[in-house]
């Protein structure tokens, strides 16, 4: 691979970023040597919004993700900038015409390679062309006291659609929301907005912030539900959780995802709608690991591997959930355009015992891979009856 100047290969990558016709997408990962910043990885890609294009930037730091558009042009190459200012270790670039990757080595010079697509005509940003289905209307009152924009309140339809899904499996007269790692609440009052009517529904918001604590209290009392909308500031181990009909975890970082589904279980949930977001667990857990044969392949590339093993996590989730006697569909959250963080892991309790073969099955896979999610730890009281083994 050739060796350049830095600057001289950030701005080959530049020219990359910006070609709004031709980029697919892009990820920057890693730290140079003895540098230190705030962002663990970032993707970037072009998405079509009822705004028009944009370039979508999603940064990642150690607890969760953050999303931001940027106009073509000037707004774009600015953002693209700073980030090129960012002391990133490596950077993968796909766009229409090629690859490119660079490898900033330890002397502080570009490695740069470049390998030409398979794919030559420029890719359309993903879209949406079908009439939008609203379950709760755009003039909705919830939607001015959030200050919600326009792709909010699509993620919330994408959202409610999933509750919608399960809404039978919920109780008719009374149902217990409960929200683990809230944030600013846009789903956890879009969820009882939508659910109350005939019945009567109680939310409790969880959060580690005080500041979305304080949020989710004065939007309750700008609704006027503050009398069945409550807010905590604790730990998702920690919360105050007595019983619950519907759980939500939505973006909960790493094992954070894993505490919401240990306590849902726990509280003997009826529905369960979470979508995980970082997955460090089994990425440590895997280093300096060889993979079982014949599966080398799978985690010989680094992006294929940290894809993979994301896969791997959720895939063992689901598969606790339903010998934990859950129903579970793994389902697109919202459109890729939205989030790249789009798995929704949406369960409903039946209390059916493991189906024939699902335990030795489980079994097969975390002792092949050589790993004990963090989820199998949680729950390893409830598990160790079914599982047979500690």
């Amino acid at each position: 691979m050739p060796m350049l100047p830095l600057p001289t290969a950030l701005e080959q990558v530049r020219e990359a970023l910006l070609d709004d016709r031709g980029l697919v997408r892009a990820v920057a990962s890693g730290h140079r040597r003895g540098a230190e910043q705030p962002w663990r990885r970032v993707e970037i890609r072009p998405v079509e919004l009822k705004a028009g294009r944009r370039l979508q930037v999603v940064t990642y730091d150690e607890r969760q993700a953050f999303t931001a558009n940027f106009a073509p042009g000037e707004d774009a190459a600015a953002r693209v900038g700073e980030l090129l200012e960012h002391p990133f270790g490596n950077w993968h670039v796909e766009t229409a015409a090629e690859t490119l990757q660079l490898r900033v080595t330890k002397k502080g010079e570009g490695q740069l390679s470049r390998a030409r697509s398979s794919a030559p005509d420029a890719p359309r940003a993903q879209g949406n062309d079908r009439a939008p289905r609203h379950l709760l209307a755009p003039d909705d009152p919830l939607f001015s006291v959030l200050g919600a924009s326009g792709a909010k309140r699509r993620q919330v339809d994408a959202f409610l659609q999933s509750v919608a899904a399960t809404g039978g499996e919920l109780p008719a007269d009374r149902v217990r929301v409960v929200d683990l790692g809230c944030g600013n609440a846009y789903l956890t009052f879009a969820a009882h907005r939508f659910l109350s009517g005939d019945r009567e529904v109680e939310l409790l918001g969880v959060d580690t912030k005080a500041q979305s604590r304080e949020h989710g209290e004065r939007v309750a009392a700008s609704l006027g539900i503050s009398g069945s909308v409550r807010f905590v500031e604790s730990t998702i181990a920690d919360a105050p959780i007595e019983a619950a009909d519907l759980v939500l975890a939505l973006h909960a970082c790493d094992t954070a995802t894993d505490e919401a589904l240990a306590r849902a279980v726990r509280a003997r949930a009826t529905v369960l709608l979470v979508a995980p977001c970082c997955h460090h667990d089994l990425q440590s857990q895997l280093v300096g690991q060889e993979a079982p044969e014949p599966y080398a392949v799978l985690t010989r590339h680094p992006i294929l591997r940290e894809r993979f093993v994301d896969v791997l996590t959720d895939s063992l989730r689901a598969a606790l959930l339903r010998l934990l006697g859950y129903r579970v569909e793994v389902v697109e959250f919202v459109a890729a355009e939205q989030t790249p963080r789009n798995v929704l892991l949406r369960a409903v309790r039946t209390g059916a015992p493991p189906a024939a073969g699902a335990v030795e099955e489980y079994l097969c896979l975390v002792d092949d891979w050589g790993v004990v999610p963090a989820l199998q730890r949680m729950l390893h009281d409830e598990l160790v009856p079914v599982l047979g083994r500690p």
